[in-house]
């Protein structure tokens, strides 16, 4: 064989080889990303928990860039300690502790009120923020850390039907609101996370627990987001109270004056009846 014949057959052997190298990494970086978003993992089989798994095709949240142009890592801090995906329900201060949780917001009329209420009896509150409304007031994130307060993810635009949508989306308002929260906040992450209207999937329970969010459910609903008024918020908290702490209720998303002094009622009340305030468990 002449000596440019068998150049041209090495050559064609290093292509061949160059080829199937980038063939094998290609294929290993996609089922990374699967793995991500539940293209090839266990999430995609019956959802946990009667969850529905997210439809559309697979996300690849690691690809997706932020305003910013970082990867969708939320805040400065690139490794959060993951915590569990299942959604907690006790308190951290015993069995006579109650947790006030409080959705929707900031608002720039009612949070405040609410922080004052906090205040004057000595309680605690989970603030479960909306990513938008963290950006539209930063003080007021930076009020409720300031005055003892812990942070919950409650979605970037408060998409209630997220169960419904893609593993994308799902990524995207959960992330999103991360990074937002943690920035008005002055660099304090979200400490759990809340699906809008508890639409929760096994791959967005599992998303958030990934970057040290411990989803949050609720034991007590007086559902005071449609106004029953005062007396019926306050008669449906002290007659839940015993399935368990967590309490909801809400701050932003409409007229929360009806809130604002159900909590003032509750919190002298609980105090009387021996309950301390303290935080889910992460």
């Amino acid at each position: 064989m002449r000596a440019g014949t068998r150049g041209s057959a090495a050559m064609a052997v290093l292509s061949m080889l160059v080829a199937m190298a980038m063939a094998a990494a290609w294929t290993e970086r996609f089922q990374q990303d699967a793995g991500e978003t539940g293209a090839n993992s266990p999430l995609t089989g019956a959802a946990q928990g009667g969850e529905r798994s997210p439809s559309g095709p697979p996300a690849r949240p690691t690809q997706d860039t932020d305003r910013k142009g970082r990867g969708n890592e939320p805040g400065p801090a690139r490794s959060p300690k993951p915590v569990s995906d299942e959604l907690s329900h006790a308190s951290d201060s015993g069995r006579k502790a109650v947790n006030i949780t409080i959705d929707d917001g900031p608002h720039p009329e009612f949070t405040p009120r609410m922080l004052d209420v906090l205040k004057e009896y000595g309680a605690r509150a989970t603030f479960c923020v909306v990513g938008a409304q963290a950006r539209r007031h930063p003080q007021l994130v930076k009020r409720i850390v300031a005055e003892g307060n812990r942070l919950c993810n409650h979605g970037d635009s408060h998409d209630s039907t997220m169960d419904r949508k893609p593993a994308a989306h799902q990524a995207k308002e959960i992330l999103d609101s991360a990074e937002a929260i943690r920035e008005a906040s002055g660099g304090v992450p979200a400490m759990y996370y809340r699906a809008p209207g508890g639409a929760f999937t096994a791959y967005s329970r599992k998303l958030a627990a990934r970057h040290g969010m411990r989803p949050l459910g609720w034991n007590v609903d007086p559902r005071d987001w449609a106004l029953p008024g005062v007396d019926a918020i306050v008669r449906s908290v002290r007659s839940q109270l015993a399935n368990g702490p967590t309490v909801l209720l809400h701050d932003g998303g409409g007229d929360r004056a009806q809130s604002v002094e159900a909590l003032r009622r509750l919190l002298p009340w609980m105090k009387k009846q021996g309950y301390t305030f303290g935080f889910p468990v992460r």
